[in-house]
């Protein structure tokens, strides 16, 4: 009897001890973004916004001390796949976050999946992975790609353009984008144009988009290739003749090059640095003061990528050793979003409001996308129907 008891009070002190030990070992996620190059200002706001978010965490998540370990994809799918790698073998962390290009996801979405760690994309929200082919693993805090863009073609269609001229890279995300606006555009597109990914000239389309006259330009063109764009668009005189139906075109990262040359064109997003509400408004202004920089989706998704690590890590008291408690907390999504609406589909998607939205220029001289208008109201992704749950 006596032994019994000593055997039973050692494991309640062994319990405890591994509790101590959950508690006291650090928390470690590795985010993986583009961080050099001209789409580097990307990679740069969805660091610095995960960052933020640690940083009104008191560095602590579940009284666990958080380590943050970044790196840089450089926008190269092999590169992306080594660095992962890394992340899960040397560094062995416990999440992954990121990252921004679709091409990237596609290429590190697998090696993470396949050793059971959490992948959250703070950006990229391919098809490819909203179906059939969901995992339990895998969750976006952004939107599907294509619902962004179908905003625009909502637009489009509601404010009667009948000709739409598409310029969109020649990638996966340009796909989804091209997809996205033809959803709800019932008019004609009168010229559909691939764009290498990468590409700063765009002087043969501008002569194109100017021969052919369309009612609106539809494109898709992220970091520098949409600083380049606007600017030559602007200086082929098309800003005030044609107008710009966007989506990560014209937005907070791309802004502080493009100036006043972005000014008025619109924009598709789930979020506006102006969108009113309590926790945004003290996120914008937190932002502004650590970075010296108006934040864009790219911050504020990575923000809330860390705010739902914090709870699923809080649910599950700090123990991450049970997979379907944590997978099952993460699909809760027990946290206040800086967007307002927010709750996961069955496939790890976003359900939540999308906006058209206007770059404007602000009192102090910075620049800012601002909504015109709610186009969405909890919107899911039409590939959700195909992704089997718990899969």
């Amino acid at each position: 009897m006596k032994q019994h008891l000593n055997l039973a009070g050692l494991a309640v002190v062994l319990s405890m001890f591994s509790g101590h030990a959950i508690a006291q070992e650090k928390l470690k996620i590795g985010v993986i973004v583009t961080l050099s190059g001209p789409a580097a200002v990307l990679g740069q706001q969805a660091r610095d916004g995960f960052m933020l978010a640690v940083k009104d965490l008191g560095g602590k998540m579940a009284g666990r001390d958080v380590e943050v370990v970044a790196v840089d994809d450089e926008l190269k799918p092999d590169a992306a796949v080594t660095k992962v790698k890394g992340l899960l073998e040397r560094d062995k962390v416990d999440f992954v976050v990121g990252p921004i290009f679709s091409n990237i996801l596609q290429a590190i979405h697998k090696p993470v999946t396949d050793s059971k760690t959490i992948l959250i994309s703070p950006n990229a929200g391919p098809s490819s992975y909203a179906g059939k082919n969901c995992s339990p693993y895998f969750y976006v805090t952004s939107y599907q790609n294509d619902q962004v863009h179908e905003i625009l073609g909502k637009v489009a269609q509601d404010r009667g353009y009948k000709r739409v001229y598409l310029l969109v890279p020649n990638y996966q995300a340009g796909k989804d984008s091209a997809a996205g606006f033809k959803l709800d555009y019932k008019g004609e597109i009168v010229e559909e144009t691939y764009m290498p990914l990468g590409s700063l000239d765009f002087q043969v389309e501008l002569s194109k988009i100017a021969s052919l006259k369309p009612d609106a330009l539809f494109t898709f063109m992220p970091g520098g290739m949409g600083v380049s764009l606007v600017k030559q668009y602007r200086q082929a005189g098309l800003a005030d003749k044609i107008p710009v139906l966007s989506a990560f075109t014209v937005d907070e990262s791309t802004l502080p090059a493009q100036q006043d040359a972005a000014v008025g064109m619109f924009g598709g997003a789930n979020w506006a640095p102006n969108l009113d509400n309590p926790q945004n408004k003290k996120f914008v202004a937190s932002y502004e003061a650590t970075y010296n920089s108006v934040p864009g989706t790219y911050a504020f998704q990575a923000y809330d990528a860390a705010m739902l690590i914090d709870s699923a890590v809080k649910a599950v008291k700090g123990d991450l050793t049970n997979k379907e408690a944590l997978i099952a907390a993460l699909k809760k999504a027990d946290f206040t979003s800086l967007r307002g609406n927010f709750k996961f589909n069955t496939n790890g998607y976003p359900i939540q409001d999308f906006y058209l939205t206007k770059v404007a220029k602000r009192a102090d001289g910075k620049f800012q996308t601002e909504i015109v208008q709610k186009v969405f109201e909890n919107y899911a992704d039409r590939y959700a129907k195909d992704c089997t749950p718990g899969k």
